[in-house]
């Protein structure tokens, strides 16, 4: 998962558009939409029509709060609905978009019945083995399973995600594994990813665009990035949040920067949604 910008509304749809594969949630949560303290069900049931318009609007992914309130008033408005009505549900959006989102994804990634990958990420394994271990960053850990695996191989494993839940059971599986982990309930602009800090940093089904200038800076020279996301085809099936869509070489213009050691571009089964579809990965290292 990722976790983009700080402001309640902005951080709905961030997380919305840059988060895991949407369908994923779905077929974890069924129809219900999950509880929050002080938020109704009709102001759930508001912010669901809200994060379904937003999933299905990808160039919306890099927008500012500005222009996804403007297009979002518009579309309201295309409802029917009056001046008074579209001020209402722009304020409520406001007030319960963040805490939505974050409890929706407590739900998803400790469900009982996982609709994504627990293990670690193939490609992060294929890439890591026999390296060095040093200090990796897995960001938007989620339920920690890269950030453990990570442990289990020697590294100095630091993972973070909004997602407290999440977050408190990969502690819990690192302790009944008897590794250590350090992790930080934050999203990306809260983390403080330092300067010639990491050895690795994962990106696993979280974006990269949105990252490139955080990753360059702190990634030590010699230290790689290891990303896994789907290819555009991906979508024809299923409603995909953008920032973890790539078209065909997209991730060898956003790295560009760094020295690419691997790059595919295939057809596999994506970690969320656990369904044949084309993915892209990416392993580069900093000069």
């Amino acid at each position: 998962m990722t976790r983009q910008q700080s402001r309640p509304l902005r951080a709905g749809v961030a997380i919305v558009v840059a988060a895991l594969l949407c369908v994923a949630a779905e077929h974890a949560l069924g129809a219900a939409q999950p509880s929050v303290p002080g938020v109704t069900a009709e102001e759930m049931r508001t912010y669901a029509a809200f994060r379904t318009w937003i999933t299905s609007h990808a160039d919306l992914q890099a927008a500012s709060e500005d222009v996804v309130i403007q297009r979002y008033r518009a579309e309201l408005r295309s409802q029917g609905k009056s001046d008074t009505e579209v001020d209402s549900t722009i304020a409520l959006l406001r007030k319960v978009g963040d805490r939505a989102e974050v409890e929706m994804w407590n739900r998803v990634l400790t469900n009982p019945k996982p609709s994504f990958n627990t293990a670690a990420n193939e490609f992060l394994v294929t890439m890591t083995k026999g390296l060095k271990p040093g200090r990796s960053l897995d960001v938007g850990m989620g339920q920690g399973r890269n950030t453990v695996y990570l442990a289990q191989q020697g590294w100095d494993s630091v993972g973070f995600d909004p997602a407290d839940r999440a977050v408190a059971a990969a502690q819990d599986e690192a302790k009944k594994l008897g590794v250590k982990i350090t992790t930080h309930i934050a999203r990306a602009e809260e983390f403080d990813w330092g300067e010639n800090q990491w050895d690795l940093i994962v990106l696993c089904y979280v974006g990269g665009r949105e990252y490139v200038s955080q990753v360059t800076r702190a990634l030590r020279p010699g230290g790689m990035v290891v990303v896994e996301a789907f290819h555009r085809d991906a979508t024809k099936n299923h409603p995909i949040g953008g920032a973890v869509v790539f078209d065909t070489n997209e991730l060898l213009k956003v790295f560009e920067g760094l020295r690419v050691i691997r790059y595919e571009d295939t057809n596999a089964k994506g970690d969320f949604g656990l369904e044949d579809t084309r993915v892209v990965r990416l392993a580069a290292v900093k000069p």
